[in-house]
């Protein structure tokens, strides 16, 4: 009988034992072996677009320009600060936008964006004042190729352009600055929740340095969330 209840005791203890290691290893597994990141885990063109320009559309990129419909003006030219707008086409099934930044002729202008150019091999990479040019046969920015970093060069495809959304509601009248293609600066800082908070205090200390005195206000924050994320 002794020998009986101390194979039974033994038994008990090793369940026990077990019981308490399985938790443990558990925790180890997710430490050690983090799960593979998912689309989501990368920075998409949405919210990075939505911070840069202030418009506060959200969803996938492809419903932006439909969302804008009698919240925002919509136009056809190239604005600084407005927000270039591409429907689903081929295999990017979720559209894309990208913010104006600045305009370099009838036919160009650098844009800002995240997750077109894989860079080092990772998705979701932020490119600064990247080269987009209209390639539409009436010079109307119907159709776009974009810089794309892997081939050094402006991409081989052309992408159909919904149009451009402008920060302006369209209750407001039309100021003389986007009716002549001039920039439109919004001053309002944008949400840094997409950064990690310990950048929050470095991205203002780093701002008030590059004030410059007495200077004429820029787009300081959008400058910089565009560095950090480079």
């Amino acid at each position: 009988m002794p020998a009986r209840m101390d194979a039974t005791s033994l038994k008990n203890s090793a369940i026990t034992l077990r019981n308490a290691i399985i938790p443990i290893l558990l925790a180890l597994q997710a430490v050690l072996m983090p799960a593979p990141a998912k689309a989501e885990d990368y920075l998409q063109c949405v919210p990075f677009a939505r911070e840069l320009s202030g418009i506060r559309i959200y969803g996938d990129a492809h419903s932006w320009w439909d969302q804008a419909a009698g919240v925002y003006q919509r136009g056809a030219m190239p604005v600084e600060g407005a927000v270039l707008s591409l429907p689903s086409h081929g295999a990017m099934e979720l559209g894309h936008v990208a913010v104006v930044r600045k305009i370099i002729d009838n036919r160009t202008i650098l844009i800002s964006h995240a997750n077109w150019s894989p860079i080092n091999g990772r998705r979701g990479q932020i490119e600064r004042r990247v080269a987009a040019r209209d390639v539409s046969a009436a010079n109307d920015w119907s159709l776009v190729r974009i810089w794309y970093a892997p081939i050094g060069e402006l991409g081989t495809t052309a992408f159909p352009v919904n149009g451009f959304i402008y920060p302006v509601p369209p209750s407001k009248k039309a100021s003389r600055q986007w009716a002549s293609s001039k920039p439109q600066r919004d001053n309002r800082s944008p949400n840094r929740s997409l950064f990690d908070r310990n950048l929050t205090a470095e991205l203002a200390q780093v701002a008030d340095q590059e004030r410059p005195a007495g200077g004429e206000s820029r787009d300081l924050i959008g400058e910089l969330l565009d560095r950090v994320g480079s």
